[in-house]
Parts: structure tokens; C-alpha cells; sequence
């Protein structure tokens, strides 16, 4: 990396920078942690978290609540695990080196992602998830309506295509395609969460069930089968969280602490269909609660592609150059945990991050 470039950003509300002037980088002040969808782009955050996991949040006694969907949520189940930084170890390496020998079909995919997620979770992993004591974990689907739960692709491709169509003109128009299921660990959701935007059920986490949702809350259309008929849900076709929930509005939480969000970019897009909608992106500089923690532009684009990993890369990448390309992303994303690891530990805490007017 180019020497003085600055790899974190740090973003703060104005309610969160006093509280952090006042009582320094405590872990006790965060109430939520938010996980993006993103896929591969979590490789350049996977050695924050590492740190985040395996220490940072590790200091406090107070609940913590995770909402996550697709990746995040995968994030978010190494979290909960009994050994956070050897779970994150094990995704980490699983997503890295998968391989497919031509184009694969979703059922391929889905194996693969499947197998992931069995060596995340262990023997106990489901478990320690579905019944942390201190851990409150929160996991998004999109279960389908209408021809969005087909089974058929030129169906589902419809169903889609309605529904990208639709949310160009409102995004509340999802709610005719998707119903938002979260499935929470103990026997409540966390009161802090409103979620009134879409017709949201709740459902609990359970040992038989933690896998198919981890599997469902990234299953992208398409590319992966998706999930359906989940224990202890709904009867119908899981899709990624993503769909309604791809880097969360955040104005939905309710909590009495601070948001902690990890994430890869300085924008926060509501859904996925808003991807290709530039004036749906959220205006974060409102929450008030907020620590935004995400790799700054100069970082990115001293990268060796000038950019961080992302799925088009299983594409344009033989097997071989995408692996060393990731692991190099991977091996630079140790200065944005380096940089966090000074500001938390220097004398003022508010030292190089940028607060919100």
C-alpha cells in the first residue's frame, strides 16, 4: 500500500460522537451490530472483524443485537460462535477458494454454499446461535409472492422483472412481491427494531433450522435455489435478504445505543433493486446513532484492481488470479484493523473521524 493513505473511514452521528467524546471506545455503547449483503466485498473487512469479534466486542456485558442479511448474517453467525475468529477463519477460507470447473448451475452453487456454512457452524454452531446468552442474532429473507416464489425460471424471471419495475417507482411497491420473515435467536426479536416499512414476520431460530435460513438469507435468484418451507416459518420460497434489506434503512432501528456498522462502502443502499437507482441511496448523515466503520476511497483505489472483491470476479477472473487477487485484498484490509486498533486505544477518540452535521 501507498505510503499516507489513509485506509478507514470513520463516520459519526452527532448522538454517537458525544457519546464516545464522553465515555471514549466502550463496547458497552453499542446496542446493534448491522451486516450488509455484499458477498465477496466482505473480504476487505474480514480482518476488522476479526478484530471487532474476537476483542472489541468481547469487552462488553451488555445485550448486543445483530441484524444481518446474506453475507452479513453469515458474519454475524461467527460472531455467535463459541471461537468468533476461527469461524470468521473458516468462511473466510471456504468463500475464497471455491471452485467450479465451468458455469454454474444454482443447485451447484447451493451445494457449495451449503457445505460453507456446515464448516462455519460446526458441530454446535447452530446452538451457540440460536441460543447465545448475551448475543441477540437477527436474520433477513425475502420470502417470495406470487410468481417471485417460483420454482420455474421463466416465471421467477417475470416475477423479478415486476418487481425491479415496481420498485423504480416506490420501494414500498416490494411488498407485493416479497414479505420480509427475520428470524431471531431467543424467544423475542429485539423491541428496538420498528421495521414497519414491510409487511415483516418473525420467527424464531432453532438448531433445525439456523442453516436453511443462513442459506436462504444469501441465496441471490438464480444464482442459488433459495429455500423452501422452513421449519418454524411460513410455508413458501426464501430468498436473499438482500432483495428488501441490502444495506438495511436505517432509520428502522429503535434501540437506546449506538449502531456499529462495518461496512464496505460509504453508501448505504436500502435494497438491491436500488442499486441501479442513485437517488435512493440512504441519507445516513440522519442517524444520529450511527459509527459507520468502512475503507476509504484512496485505500480502494490503491487496491491492485483498484477496487474490492465482488462477484463479477468468478467471471472475469480464472480461478487461480481471482484467489491471489483476493487473498491480496485480504492481506491489505489489515490496516483498516490496525488504524481502528489506534483509534480505540489513543488518547483522543475522536481523532481523524468525520461527525455528521
Amino acid at each position: 500500500m501507498a505510503q499516507n493513505i489513509k485506509a478507514l473511514s470513520v463516520c459519526l452521528g452527532r448522538e454517537a460522537a458525544r457519546k464516545i467524546e464522553r465515555d471514549g471506545w466502550s463496547a458497552e455503547l453499542f446496542s446493534l451490530l448491522l451486516g450488509a449483503s455484499g458477498g465477496p466485498k466482505w473480504f476487505i473487512l474480514g480482518q476488522l472483524d476479526r478484530l471487532l469479534f474476537g476483542d472489541f466486542l468481547q469487552r462488553s456485558t451488555q445485550p448486543l443485537s445483530t441484524l444481518g442479511s446474506s453475507i452479513g448474517s453469515w458474519r454475524h453467525a461467527c460472531l455467535a460462535s463459541a471461537d468468533p475468529v476461527a469461524a470468521i477463519e473458516r468462511l473466510e477460507q471456504g468463500y475464497l477458494h471455491q471452485h467450479y470447473a465451468s458455469k454454474p448451475t444454482a443447485q451447484e452453487v447451493s451445494e457449495v454454499s451449503r457445505n460453507i456454512l456446515s464448516r462455519v457452524l460446526g458441530a454446535d454452531g447452530a446452538t451457540h446461535l440460536s441460543k447465545h446468552p448475551r448475543i441477540s442474532t437477527h436474520i433477513v429473507t425475502a420470502r417470495g409472492r406470487g410468481p417471485a416464489a417460483a420454482s420455474s425460471t421463466p416465471l421467477l424471471a417475470t416475477g423479478m422483472g415486476i418487481a425491479a419495475l415496481g420498485n423504480t417507482l416506490s420501494r414500498r411497491l416490494l411488498r407485493l412481491h416479497f414479505q420480509r420473515v427475520v428470524f431471531h435467536s431467543g424467544s423475542q426479536p429485539s423491541p428496538g427494531f420498528a421495521l414497519h416499512d414491510f409487511d415483516t414476520r418473525f420467527c424464531a431460530l432453532r438448531d433445525d433450522n439456523v442453516a436453511a435460513v443462513l442459506h436462504a438469507s444469501g441465496a441471490i435468484p438464480f444464482v442459488l435455489t433459495g429455500e423452501r418451507d422452513i421449519p418454524g416459518a411460513p410455508l413458501g420460497q426464501y430468498w436473499d435478504g438482500g432483495i428488501i434489506d441490502y444495506h438495511f434503512d436505517l432509520g428502522q432501528y429503535r434501540g437506546d445505543g449506538l449502531i456499529l456498522y462495518p461496512h464496505f462502502s460509504s453508501s448505504v443502499i436500502p435494497g438491491w433493486f436500488d442499486k441501479f437507482l442513485p437517488w435512493r441511496q440512504a441519507a445516513i448523515h440522519e442517524i444520529d446513532n450511527l459509527v459507520l466503520l468502512c475503507p476509504s476511497a484512496a485505500f480502494i483505489a490503491d487496491l491492485p484492481m483498484g477496487k474490492i472483491p465482488d462477484r463479477s470476479d468468478f467471471t472475469h477472473l480464472e480461478h487461480d488470479d481471482r484467489v491471489r487477487y483476493w487473498e491480496q485484498c485480504v492481506e491489505r484490509s489489515k490496516a483498516l484493523a490496525q488504524e481502528f486498533t489506534e483509534l480505540i486505544g489513543g488518547s483522543d477518540p475522536l481523532r481523524g473521524v468525520t461527525v455528521f452535521d
